[in-house]
């Protein structure tokens, strides 16, 4: 064993280690796997074993022609997280849903000899490089990589036990529940209105449900599951501009914005806290699925809002009319943390600060800790009456349910 060998096996068991202590390793076999096989064989040459190794860094494997990841090895945490979640187990036969070669690899050995593990991937290159890399790992006769759009039935294999998609994807298209067995489990990064949760469905009747959730995040489906965003620059007073960006319901009359940045800021404040260090993402979700004009915000550097919390605080807004609020923080002098609440521009600036402030503390009434209950109900299959706070997002092949504990 070379010395390189050697750090790297010793840098494997670590991170098992810190992925135990974590919880996102929960059985032996997952552990097994994670400590056997060798991620640093999956990642470009020369990548650094303690970037290899990280729990929650991924490695991009390949980029567009402007830098843009279109693949990678995932983060370590998130890999683990989704094989536990998909309660997998040997002798199984799983699908992936876009191919690396490491994460097969993981499945693999967690199905063990007389389970089958199928990775397909859109794009020829990277099926190409997962199949080449497995093979020089040793699990060539033990993974099928298939080049085609997996928006479709693979053809002449299946029905799985399992499927994990290691895609973002937008929608549920019906060849990935048709192709499960009828107790089968499919673990899918899904975008909701541009926020992504990690969801493992099960079937529930006439629709899917959820059984496990986790926060992360990937490089978006491409091929006729891909969906394209819309985006919209507004110049600021500098010449600079600030991006809204909206994932299905744009807001009429944008041309409303014009000039909204000028105007006088107004903010509002809502006496919600968070400490220092403390995740907020849950509340990311529910502004994303309950406020109305609701979009992405980004700030080009020299911009009023980039020389605030806004690019550092994964800012969120909503758009009515010709005015604009988005998500602004400001600390608090009672403790180390910050307050919520929001600044807008435009005729009626405060009226929409204040309508994401209510949501706010809405969330914080109702929300916060608590991670909603997800159903995905295909199309033909109605929506069943749901509890309040809930929402329903429509998708090409179905709509998306998304409803939060009612308050004890």
């Amino acid at each position: 064993m070379t010395d390189g060998s050697g750090r790297a096996a010793r840098l494997r068991d670590e991170l098992t280690d810190k992925l135990l202590a974590g919880g996102q390793i929960v059985s032996p076999v997952v552990e097994q796997a994670f400590r056997t096989v060798r991620r640093e064989m999956f990642v470009p040459p020369g990548t650094a074993l303690d970037a290899v190794y990280s729990v929650d860094h991924s490695v991009v494997t390949k980029t567009d022609e402007h830098g843009v990841g279109l693949s990678s090895v995932s983060a370590a945490y998130i890999q683990a997280r989704m094989i536990e979640m998909a309660d997998l187990r040997p002798d199984m036969t799983v699908l992936e849903i876009g191919s690396g070669g490491y994460n097969a690899a993981l499945l693999a050995e967690v199905v063990g000899p007389g389970g089958q593990v199928v990775s397909i991937d859109i794009d020829a290159e990277i099926a190409d490089r997962a199949r080449d890399l497995l093979g020089r790992a040793g699990y060539g006769g033990r993974v099928t990589v298939v080049q085609a759009d997996a928006e479709h039935h693979v053809p002449g294999l299946g029905p799985f036990d399992r499927t994990l998609v290691t895609v973002g994807a937008w929608d549920i298209p019906p060849a990935w529940p048709d192709q499960l067995t009828a107790d089968g489990v499919l673990v899918v990064p899904l975008r909701m209105n541009g926020i992504t949760r990690t969801i493992a469905f099960r079937r529930h009747g006439d629709h899917l449900a959820s059984s496990d959730v986790e926060v992360a995040g990937f490089v978006p489906m491409q091929g006729a599951g891909a969906h394209a965003e819309r985006a919209f620059l507004l110049p600021d007073r500098r010449g600079k501009h600030v991006r809204l960006q909206f994932d299905s319901d744009v807001p009429e009359a944008t041309d409303l914005l014009d000039g909204v940045l000028a105007t006088e800021p107004v903010s509002v404040w809502s006496g919600v806290t968070v400490g220092n260090g403390i995740s907020f993402a849950d509340l990311h979700l529910w502004l994303a699925v309950l406020l109305p004009g609701f979009c992405q915000v980004t700030a080009e550097a020299g911009t009023d809002l980039a020389a605030g919390f806004c690019k550092t605080w994964f800012p969120f807004g909503a758009v009515h009319g010709g005015s604009f609020a988005y998500l602004a923080v400001r600390r608090t002098t009672e403790s180390a943390g910050v307050e919520f609440g929001a600044t807008a521009h435009g005729p009626h600036g405060r009226a929409v600060a204040g309508a994401l402030v209510e949501q706010i503390r809405a969330w914080d009434r109702t929300g916060r800790h608590h991670e909603p209950a997800f159903g995905f109900w295909p199309t033909g299959s109605g929506v069943s009456r749901l509890p309040d706070p809930s929402a329903v997002l429509k998708k090409r092949h179905g709509a998306v349910s998304i409803s939060w504990p009612q308050p004890s």
